[in-house]
């Protein structure tokens, strides 16, 4: 059975496989040769929204941090520096092996700080800021056409700073509004070449959405996705112990453009368990 993790650049070798297993498998009931030749994928490098940990952020910063790559991570997401500057936290990720290829940003960084907000994005290594949600006042449906407007300005100098943009769901882009989903207003006003779109499992289900029905129509705007899930009677639960269909989603990452896997839980009893029951979940997941 062959088996590589996502974005793992090493050949297989397959036909090096095959042939030497051929003798084992001459014998073998068809089931068991077409499983014994089956290639499965599994996650590589997993990472967590800091959000989940963020009162032990606030608590000890760097602690934290070291805590996460214990259990195995080796990518973060930021939801705030608990004004730590930017150079100190990409010395604290460097020395705890750490990446940091997104971060949570606001409206607010959007409107009236984007050029430091780029700046200090340069200088931790992100490599796509993510707009964390949309204000109650901009909820309507000329708000999200005018919020879509202003995504392309801002992916615009992103681009030109070398780093990516992307926009982060809640359950609410799946209120229709004017007759129109807000999220697809998003999309459809938004330029596919500069706007990309960090889907959140856990909310886009909760809202009545289709994850597949999106990669469908929207391929390839989706690098990044909050790994989250829930329970059915819709409350959020650790990955793996609810209803959301991980193998079946993953298994579509390049139809979406999925790179990045950022495990979250808004309100875990305990934050550190949490985390480390859903790294561990994931580690053993094939698909």
């Amino acid at each position: 059975m062959t088996d590589r993790a996502v974005n793992d650049p090493r050949p297989i070798g397959r036909r090096g496989f095959l042939g030497a297993a051929a003798g084992g498998l001459a014998g073998a009931s068809p089931l068991a040769r077409l499983l014994s030749t089956a290639r499965f994928d599994r996650l590589g490098r997993i990472g967590v929204q800091l959000y989940t940990i963020r009162d032990a952020m606030k608590r000890d910063f760097e602690g934290s941090l070291a805590r996460v790559a214990q259990i195995g991570y080796r990518e973060v997401e930021f939801a705030g520096y608990f004004d730590h500057p930017a150079k100190e936290v990409r010395g604290i990720l460097h020395r705890h092996g750490l990446e940091a290829p997104a971060a949570h940003i606001s409206l607010e960084d959007i409107r009236t700080r984007w050029e430091k907000t780029l700046d200090d994005a340069h200088t931790i290594g992100h490599r796509y800021l993510v707009c964390a949600w949309i204000n109650d006042e901009d909820r309507s449906a000329d708000g999200y056409r005018k919020v879509a407007a202003e995504f392309n300005r801002a992916a615009e100098a992103a681009q030109k700073a070398g780093i990516g943009f992307a926009y982060h769901n809640h359950s609410y882009e799946f209120v229709p509004i004017a007759g129109r989903l807000p999220y697809d207003i998003l999309l459809d006003g938004s330029d596919p070449e500069l706007v990309k779109f960090e889907m959140d499992l856990f909310w886009i289900v909760k809202g009545g959405g289709d994850p597949f029905a999106y990669f469908t129509r929207y391929p390839g705007r989706f690098p990044l996705v909050h790994v989250k899930d829930m329970a059915p009677d819709g409350k959020m639960v650790d990955v793996g112990q609810g209803t959301i269909p991980f193998a079946r989603i993953f298994a579509e990452r390049e139809k979406a453009g999925i790179r990045h896997f950022f495990v979250e839980h808004d309100e875990p009893a305990d934050p550190f368990a949490s985390i480390a029951a859903s790294y561990a979940w994931l580690r053993g997941l094939r698909f």
